[in-house]
């Protein structure tokens, strides 16, 4: 029987909920790492091991994995961490804000590697630096290249810190990939890591709006939020940032604002449609001082035509006094023919679509602070 999984990261550990193909009714279990801030958990597809990127307050950022479901979790044996902050000796348990050297603040995303490459995982971590595993999650090795990039002096940190949140893999290439950053803007690497271009052309900077002596297309400065690659076999990239929402059709050289029709610039989530590379979903918001729903409407816009024309999905959603936002990670859809679209508030409601976002139900309102949502489909 074909069931639906979906991993909700919270500010206070993991939920699972589990359904099957109608999506109707959802049985959750949960808190796992609970009480520990989880800014995204996913399970790899290729061997169905639950990832989640566990920060606690106290004793710093580690990734915690299960093999079994939720069972049972591990700390992975050398979490990601700069080579100036060596890991502390057993029993010693000074927290890690006050340890006198360069340390990882916060891990945020999780990326599986290809079906290709087994072993292989990809971790976004703030300050912003990309992390490699070889070994399912054990052991993590910082990306030299990315870190040191000729543009890093340029960097900036945004709201939420100078964080690398989106990992994107070439289903085809094994040696091309893309990273975003905030605020620094889309990278892309096609020797497996060894170097890393910019890829920003024709992105707004925010900061141009404030200072006239600013360049309003830059080569790197950009809050991008959030970017997603589109179904099928082909270089058409989503991007939903501070400034705009884009859509790139050459693997990032150059994007096209595709802005107009929503009701925002501003936005932190982006998904694509499993298998419609001319389908995509955003959320807006009002901006980065009141992140909430324009007009407090809450209403998930989907573009059908590769971003030329949006039309707002608002049956089953709250349509007066919707306060909530959205986090980067909390908008995911599953590969289901009738594809599902998931969407976490950080006021804590799941709302599911079974029908590529035509109607919503409300799964559950009483969740903490969602951060992240992701689908995954068990045969």
């Amino acid at each position: 029987m074909t069931k639906v999984n979906v991993l909700v990261g919270t500010r206070k550990g993991v939920f699972s909920l589990t359904s099957d193909a109608a999506r109707d009714k959802w049985a959750i279990t949960g808190p796992f790492v609970g009480g520990l801030d989880v800014n995204h958990a996913v399970m790899d597809p290729r061997n169905g091991t639950i990832y989640a990127t566990a920060n606690d307050p106290w004793f710093g950022p580690t990734v915690r994995y299960s093999r079994d479901m939720g069972e049972t979790w591990e700390d992975a044996k050398s979490s990601p961490r700069f080579a100036e902050d060596p890991k502390p000796e057993p029993g010693d348990d000074t927290p890690w804000f006050v340890r006198e050297s360069t340390v990882i603040e916060r891990c945020w995303h999780i990326q599986p590697g290809r079906a290709s490459e087994p072993n292989v995982m990809y971790c976004g971590v703030g300050p912003a630096a990309l992390f490699r595993s070889d070994d399912n999650g054990v052991t993590w090795e910082e990306n030299a290249a990315l870190s040191s990039h000729p543009t890093k002096s340029k960097w900036a940190p945004g709201a939420g810190g100078l964080i690398l949140h989106s990992v994107l893999l070439d289903p085809n290439d094994k040696n091309r990939m893309w990273t975003a950053i905030s605020a620094a803007g889309v990278f892309r690497t096609e020797d497996g890591g060894a170097s890393w271009q910019t890829m920003n052309d024709n992105i707004r900077d925010p900061g141009a709006a404030f200072d006239p002596n600013m360049p309003l297309y830059p080569e790197v400065g950009q809050c991008v939020h959030q970017l997603a690659h589109a179904a099928g076999d082909n270089d058409r990239l989503y991007l939903q940032g501070h400034s705009g929402t884009y859509r790139s059709d050459d693997g990032g050289n150059h994007w096209t604002e595709i802005t107009a029709g929503l009701p925002s610039d501003f936005g932190m989530s982006m998904a694509a449609h499993p298998h419609n590379s001319e389908t995509a979903y955003v959320v807006p918001l009002q901006g980065g001082e009141l992140r909430c729903p324009p007009e407090f409407k809450l209403r998930v816009f989907r573009t059908s035509d590769a971003g030329a024309t949006w039309e707002p999905m608002t049956k089953g959603l709250p349509q007066e006094q919707a306060f909530m936002g959205v986090y980067r990670d909390s908008l995911c859809t599953d590969t289901l023919p009738s594809a599902g679209i998931y969407m976490g508030t950080n006021t804590g409601q799941l709302w599911v679509s079974a029908d590529d976002g035509d109607s919503w139900k409300m799964v559950t309102q009483n969740l903490p602070p969602i951060c992240s949502v992701e689908a995954a489909v068990l045969e």
